[in-house]
């Protein structure tokens, strides 16, 4: 007996597995395989009621079993999938600014006669550096990656909404403190706070569309 089912919550290969080793646990259970991001094929011996399934997956509350006749929210409504995109953003938003704002900082110390495009430029670059290091981390510990398949993962799944991220921040700042205002100045540390919430706001949806349509994410 073969059936397949929506698992909402996957969105890596480490994720795929663990809810394969999860569900393989059922008792009358012969075999489990993700066939994507959203199903699970479940080949069984007898007919197995949808709630112990859902009761292997409780362990994790992020993987969540759909019935087949549960109604759709609106796409846009998904207030689970809100959640998860909002906690990937903020991750990536804390790996951006650890390189961007610190190079920022380092260079108006001491090269502040340093124009302030390149300046912009670098310390973009140093944002990406940083957030694809911190998620190639996170990988590695949350997902049990290998180190390579982590940084590719990392890399491939994450640079649209990192750079537009990088994009959002640096606009931001620059707008607010044309590179003229100092960190020994209160409005410098204002500027920097209201970057970073844009930082966060603008590749939000992004990251909500591609987890929602795609269920693809990197943490």
């Amino acid at each position: 007996m073969i059936h397949i089912y929506k698992v909402s919550g996957m969105t890596c290969e480490g994720c795929q597995r663990k809810v394969e080793s999860l569900l393989q646990t059922v008792p009358g259970v012969q075999k489990v395989y993700a066939s994507d991001m959203q199903h699970v094929t479940i080949e069984m011996n007898n007919h197995i009621l949808t709630g112990t399934f859902k009761n292997a997956l409780s362990k994790y509350p992020k993987y969540q079993l759909l019935n087949e006749n549960e109604k759709a929210v609106s796409f846009w409504a998904d207030n689970g999938i809100w959640k998860r995109a909002g906690k990937n953003t903020l991750n990536c938003l804390i790996g951006c600014s650890i390189g961007d704002f610190g190079m920022i900082i380092y260079l108006q110390t001491y090269h502040h006669h340093m124009n302030m495009f390149v300046m912009m430029a670098l310390a973009m670059v140093a944002g990406l550096t940083t957030s694809v290091v911190l998620e190639t981390i996170l990988l590695k510990i949350n997902e049990q990656f290998n180190w390579l398949s982590a940084f590719k993962t990392a890399f491939s799944m994450s640079f649209l909404s990192m750079l537009a991220m990088e994009l959002a921040e640096n606009a931001t700042d620059f707008m607010l403190t044309g590179g003229q205002v100092t960190t020994s100045e209160p409005f410098y540390w204002i500027a920097l706070g209201i970057s970073m919430v844009a930082g966060f706001v603008v590749p939000l949806p992004y990251n909500y569309y591609k987890l929602k349509k795609h269920g693809k994410a990197c943490h």
